[in-house]
């Protein structure tokens, strides 16, 4: 495994971060693994050298906080051996102030987090989306207080046009209070719209970018084919890439297929791989419910390509509408 800095903070992560959102409860979605399931790929990970763990309070109505916690307080030596991130926005009851960004919100939602997470504090408290109906600047002060309180260590954003992470970053630099290290945005082969605006924005500022469905929820590993033919249990249930990605996404998909074939390795290794060549991507998120996806991240982190060969990847490439923001 690699290790780098978060951004332009002193926190090292290791190049590949263990999405979590896949653990907890399986009547959610029937490609969810529960906890006994979920261990042996955790501790693979971890013997492997992952040191960086992303989940969110949403996910499985908090279930995945609950497993992520024990699973990890199980298997490293001491909280400070591992980065733990989790996110707040998405709705955690009924209540009109039971989501958003608010006050009353964030600062009851940190607390729930860390009792399920079962720790005294996160590393990386991230906003899951941006908040239309709260000032930015409710928002921006009450996440410093978290850090200030010692709940956090750093903040992160995650899917939110550039104009509003420059907003919320200068809000903050104003009044003194603790701004965004890291940004969680959509970012792979096929959804690239992110080099417009947000990747030369992080870079400029110093920020960490953490990429999450790296492999577009699955189109560049094959668990999907043009004309809706599906291979894998996910891709039978997740209507949300239905309306992502499309059949001319394929032919990035080809691309990548046949450079995998020519070095030998998965199609997901390559499209991996192209994410970490990028001077700009401090980690993906990557999710995985099986040992061939683990190994396949963790393999990635040591393939590099060339110059070449990242162009023939890329050239297929088309222009999409905005995707995953809300």
């Amino acid at each position: 495994m690699h290790y780098t800095r978060l951004g332009t903070t002193g926190l090292t992560v290791s190049r590949v971060c263990l999405g979590m959102m896949s653990y907890g409860d399986t009547s959610e979605r029937s490609w969810h693994l529960d906890e006994a399931a979920a261990l042996p790929l955790v501790r693979r990970a971890v013997e492997a050298g992952v040191t960086f763990f992303d989940t969110a309070d949403v996910y499985d109505d908090g279930v995945s906080e609950e497993v992520t916690g024990r699973m990890l307080r199980g298997l490293f030596p001491d909280r400070e051996a591992y980065v733990l991130a989790t996110k707040v926005y998405f709705p955690m009851g009924p209540s009109a102030n039971d989501r958003g960004l608010s006050r009353k919100h964030i600062m009851a939602a940190v607390d729930a987090s860390l009792r399920r997470l079962g720790t005294d504090y996160i590393d990386l408290y991230q906003i899951h989306r941006w908040d239309h109906g709260t000032p930015i600047e409710e928002t921006m002060e009450a996440l410093h207080d978290v850090v200030r309180a010692g709940k956090a260590r750093y903040i992160g954003a995650s899917a939110m046009y550039a104009w509003q992470f420059a907003k919320a970053q200068q809000v903050a630099r104003e009044a003194g209070w603790s701004r965004f290290v890291s940004m969680q945005n959509h970012y792979n082969l096929v959804y690239r719209e992110e080099e417009r605006e947000m990747l030369p924005l992080c870079a400029d500022q110093g920020v960490g970018v953490l990429p999450y469905s790296p492999l577009a929820r699955g189109l560049l590993a094959g668990a999907r084919e043009r004309g809706g033919v599906r291979h894998t249990v996910r891709a039978g249930d997740d209507p949300l890439a239905d309306e992502m990605y499309e059949d001319a996404d394929f032919d990035v998909v080809d691309a990548v297929r046949a450079l995998a074939a020519e070095r030998g390795v998965p199609a997901a290794r390559i499209a991996l791989a192209w994410l970490l060549g990028n001077p700009g991507v401090t980690a993906p998120v990557v999710g995985a419910t099986k040992t061939a996806h683990l190994e396949d991240a963790l393999a990635a982190v040591d393939l590099v390509l060339s110059e070449n060969e990242r162009a023939r990847i890329e050239a297929p490439y088309r222009p999409h509408r905005v995707l995953g923001h809300v």
